[in-house]
């Protein structure tokens, strides 16, 4: 079809179109992802090269605009239900991810950076750690595919499971949370669920992206890195002040829901945007042992998680 569809011009108009279509209540969260995955496959992302930015940029201020929906007492309740588990789960999941390393003779930057975004934050993650441990590009794009791959699928499977399970609101928010890698994914999942879970879901997980700090300061020490910065994840504390304002200043209630509902539009269309950066090509350069030490790592956390919270 990209035969066909070879004016540049056409190809933006379609790009827009699909955009404004996502953010309208017809598109669901993993819906937005296939349109814009088969965008790329079919007819090209004609945006690919600028959207890096933008993708990073919208995911933050839509979960600010979360913020906007939760009180104090409902996050800090999130919060402290999930971190024993976000603890644990962290700690097993780079220790094992070394070991995985090992077994399949892995290259080590690329392992850690694996091991690092399925622990704490997918691909976040994976851009905070690399200037520390400064692995090769073709290291870099082979992580964030497979973690990209991954949470797409997750979309998907984590809300049929769910349901199979008769998963309580809470429990599904917080299994989102933990055993899914990026955040977009695990928003776009739990919003599916119920907003309950989408409440649960989004406070744990950003909970869990404050242990890029710690981590990082360690990966200076493992990979003997002194001169690097550790990139701090600022916009959680706007988020902070987002739920602070709508707890203690009552007259926000009236904005609340339509912020919210703001917020949810702008997931669906980060959705939409990570969707269209990722091509056949992509996929096909994942190589075997990286995506079986991937999917052994994805696989422990969520059974891991979903067991724990279960039982």
């Amino acid at each position: 079809m990209k035969d066909f569809i070879q004016n540049e011009m056409t190809r933006k108009v379609f790009f827009i179109v699909l955009a404004v279509l996502c953010l309208t209540p017809l598109v669901s969260s993993p819906i937005a992802l296939v349109l814009g995955f088969g965008l790329a496959v079919f007819i090209g992302n004609p945006f690919e090269k600028h959207l890096h930015h933008y993708i990073h940029l919208l995911l933050q201020i839509s979960i600010v605009g979360l913020g906007f929906g939760m009180k104090l007492d409902e996050a800090l309740h999130a919060g402290k239900t999930g971190m024993m588990l976000t603890v644990v789960s962290i700690v097993t999941v780079m220790v094992l991810g070394y070991f995985l390393g090992k077994i399949f003779k892995l290259e080590r930057p690329l392992s850690y950076l694996i091991s690092v975004g399925t622990a704490i934050c997918g691909g976040s993650a994976i851009a905070a750690v690399s200037p520390i441990i400064k692995p090769s590009t073709k290291q870099i794009s082979l992580a964030l595919a497979i973690v990209f791959t991954l949470n797409s699928i997750a979309l998907f499977v984590y809300p049929a499971i769910g349901h199979l399970l008769n998963l309580s609101q809470e429990q599904f928010g917080l299994w989102c949370a933990v055993g899914i890698h990026d955040t977009s994914s695990v928003v776009g999942a739990a919003s599916k669920y119920g907003d309950e879970a989408l409440k649960i879901a989004t406070t744990v997980k950003l909970a869990r992206a404050l242990w890029i700090i710690p981590v990082s300061l360690i990966t200076m020490f493992i990979f003997k890195s002194k001169d690097s910065k550790i990139k701090i994840p600022w916009f959680i504390g706007y988020f902070i002040v987002a739920i602070l304002l709508n707890t203690y200043f009552p007259f926000l209630d009236r904005f609340s829901t339509s912020i919210t509902v703001l917020a949810k539009s702008g997931l669906n269309l980060t959705l939409f945007f990570i969707g269209s950066t990722l091509s056949l090509q992509t996929l096909k350069s994942i190589g075997f042992k990286p995506l079986v030490t991937a999917v052994l790592l994805w696989i422990t956390i969520s059974v891991g998680s979903l067991l724990y919270i279960i039982h």
